[in-house]
């Protein structure tokens, strides 16, 4: 399948404008995009150059939204420590799947069980950052940005898109699939792709957005400003129709297993095996999920199994169409829990918390120092592992950028996390 050109939608230019922009999510961006000059605009559409070395190589992100309690999760069962502040929620070593002498997967993942034991998963181990924040809204910023404390506009993918992918308005290097935008994907060159269910690729815009393009008088003939908004209309338009094109026409016999992310790692599926040319996919959980304050167990247990049905469904599906060599997965959360569960049989706010890559290419196993469950900041614990050598990593070793640092904005060492 390719995406055929649908220019002719019997409409105005004007209408045009609308329904491709406001349509598919194009206006996310759309301040950005009237800041610059008209030569600006003019420069990054016909010379844009691409710095990846493997342009095959597919990135997917997956969000844990809300905290995910990362001691839960990879569990260190060998630290009797666990079980002196876990009395009541901690994962017993009986019931834990044993992946290391000391550690195990909560038993819910035995989605992931297959995954590490075939050497298609590293687990990093207390991914954080300095000074840490315990808000939700404040620190998924800082990991949406890459820039922790630092007023970024732009999300980390967003400046890799810029950074790395042609300036080209019919181009698509990024797909969130979601009900709203995150700002990990918010670029100043690059628009992605934002829907949630492609039977219903539309987007309103605000009236913010729509006095904008009205105030730009989509009537005249002569204006290569909007030249450009109006390609990227087009592209709009066209990019629409592939996605619900590619997705209702995808068949498949795996099972994902049940939840949200199931269905989004299929949509991710469907327009792989279209060929879109997509290079940078993000997904996420709705809401704040894994904010797991009271009675943790069971809604825990179940966003576990399907998180790991769901990515070892996509792995599946992946081998299965031929393209599991090209795609990488990396699982992030914006903080971990305390060390301590709370008098609710939860866990409240904390900082470091483990994140997992996943594909084909990984160098499968454990990766950094777990942290001290004794020397702990305040009741929670210490980074051992700045989440931005992860990104770098994700950027320099797998899709073959090697200017992480201008896109970081700082120097982060890269982890042996691919063979």
């Amino acid at each position: 399948m390719t995406i055929r050109h649908l220019n002719h939608c019997g409409c105005s230019r004007r209408d045009f404008l609308r329904k491709g922009l406001y349509g598919v999510g194009v206006t996310a961006g759309l301040p950005l995009l009237l800041s610059r000059t008209t030569e600006a605009l003019t420069a990054e559409a016909l010379l844009g150059t691409s710095m990846e070395a493997n342009p095959e190589r597919i990135l997917v992100v997956v969000e844990l939204s809300g905290g995910n309690d990362g001691l839960n999760t990879v569990v260190p069962f060998g630290n009797d420590e666990y079980y002196r502040v876990r009395p009541n929620i901690g994962i017993r070593e009986s019931d834990a799947i044993k992946i290391e002498d000391d550690f195990g997967l909560h038993p819910s993942m035995v989605g992931f069980e297959r995954l590490y034991k075939d050497g298609m998963m590293g687990v990093v181990h207390g991914c954080g950052y300095d000074n840490p924040s315990l808000s939700h809204f404040s620190s998924m910023g800082f990991w949406h940005t890459g820039v922790p404390n630092g007023g970024e506009p732009l999300g980390w993918l967003g400046r890799l898109a810029d950074g790395a992918y042609d300036h080209d308005a019919q181009g698509n290097m990024i797909v969130n699939i979601g009900t709203r935008q995150s700002l990990a994907v918010q670029a100043r060159n690059h628009q992605p792709l934002v829907f949630n269910d492609p039977r219903s690729f539309r987007r309103v815009g605000s009236e913010a957005e729509k006095e904008a393009i009205e105030a730009m008088n989509p009537t005249s003939p002569d204006n290569p400003a909007l030249d450009f908004l109006s390609a990227t209309a087009t592209n709009a338009v066209e990019s629409s129709e592939f996605v619900r094109q590619a997705a209702a026409g995808y068949n498949t016999p795996i099972d994902y297993g049940i939840g949200g992310l199931s269905a989004q790692l299929r949509r991710v599926a469907a327009l792989v095996n279209a060929e879109m040319p997509t290079r940078l996919y993000y997904v996420s959980y709705q809401g704040n999920s894994f904010d797991t304050h009271v009675h943790q167990a069971d809604p825990h247990a179940r966003l576990l199994t399907y998180t790991a049905d769901a990515v070892r469904g996509f792995v599946e599906d992946l081998k299965r169409i031929g393209r599991v060599d090209d795609v990488a997965i990396m699982m992030f959360t914006e903080f971990g829990r305390r060390v301590e569960e709370n008098a609710s049989l939860g866990t409240d706010h904390g900082t470091a918390t483990p994140m997992f890559v996943v594909g084909s290419g990984v160098r499968g196993g454990l990766h950094g120092r777990h942290p001290s469950l004794t020397d702990l900041d305040d009741g929670n614990l210490k980074m051992t592992t700045d989440f931005r050598r992860v990104y770098a990593t994700m950027i320099e070793k797998w899709l073959g950028v090697h200017d992480s640092a201008s896109i970081l904005k700082g120097s982060f060492e890269s982890l042996p996390l691919f063979t």
